[in-house]
């Protein structure tokens, strides 16, 4: 019996070349249009200014009176993403109920949806494509003129955009958990609420849990940001220091930021771990 010497050749590979030159031909074009040209953080005038601004971060500021006010900035900061996430929260779970199909009552004598409730759906839908369209840093623009500045803009900032965002993605994946439970609820004369609390939450409880601790992470980073149009927290008080150039500031700032996502990431572990 003899054996070949020559290697056996991978039958995906053909696939694979033609879907990396897809991907660049897709790419490419824009990468142009970005004006993408990262080798200008290579120039010596780039790196010049870069090591200036970076020697400036050390050591971190540690004085009483600076640590005080990053503590108090810090709580406006995380007040603002958990009462934004909280409205959101108010404003997204009855509106998840409508917009989940699973819940739907009028479907189940037939097995379609009627007229009345799939247009009442479809407009819920397409309030949350509304909310969730427009950034939140675009809310805060808006808001900070028309209430001032502070944290108020921030906080209806995040709770227009992230309850677009919950009420997305809680109606997906209760549509994706079984369904058996609900149906069987529904047929035996429960309501929508009772379907939902007893039907569907239960095998999705752990994924809700977790996406919605993965989203006041997000709207802790989203806080930070929006401080830089006014809206209060540790944004405002980056953005005062950066343009100061103060960068021994900015650095306490920044390690404050890195332990507050660590905190939250964190808190997500510890649901999890009781939910599974």
């Amino acid at each position: 019996m003899t054996f070949s010497s020559m290697p056996e050749r991978d039958p995906a590979w053909n696939g694979r070349i033609t879907a990396c030159l897809i991907v660049l031909v897709i790419l490419w074009p824009m990468l142009v249009m970005a004006e993408f040209k990262p080798w200008i953080l290579l120039d010596a005038q780039s790196l010049g200014a870069t090591w200036q601004f970076l020697s400036t971060f050390f050591p971190p500021a540690h004085s009483l009176e600076f640590l005080e006010m990053v503590w108090q900035a810090t709580w406006e900061t995380i007040a603002m993403a958990t009462a934004g996430m909280t409205l959101a929260l108010l404003g997204a779970f009855p509106m998840t109920l409508i917009a989940t199909e699973r819940l739907s009552i009028s479907r189940l004598g037939t097995g379609r949806i009627a007229i009345w409730a799939m247009t009442i759906r479809q407009a819920v839908r397409w309030i949350l494509i509304l909310l969730r369209s427009v950034p939140e840093l675009v809310w805060a623009l808006l808001l900070v003129r028309i209430v001032g500045l502070g944290p108020t803009a921030g906080v209806i900032a995040i709770a227009l955009t992230y309850c677009g965002m919950l009420g997305k993605v809680y109606a997906d994946i209760l549509e994706s958990s079984d369904a058996a439970a609900c149906d069987n609820l529904l047929r035996n004369g429960s309501g929508r609420l009772a379907a939902f609390f007893y039907g569907a939450l239960p095998s999705s409880a752990s994924e809700l849990v977790s996406y919605t601790v993965y989203r006041w992470e997000c709207a802790i980073r989203g806080s930070v940001v929006m401080g830089f149009v006014g809206a209060g927290g540790l944004g405002q008080r980056m953005d005062e220091s950066m343009k100061m150039l103060a960068g021994d500031e900015l650095a306490t700032m920044l390690l404050v930021f890195i332990l507050l996502v660590a905190c939250a990431d964190g808190v997500s572990a510890m649901l999890r771990r009781r939910l599974a």
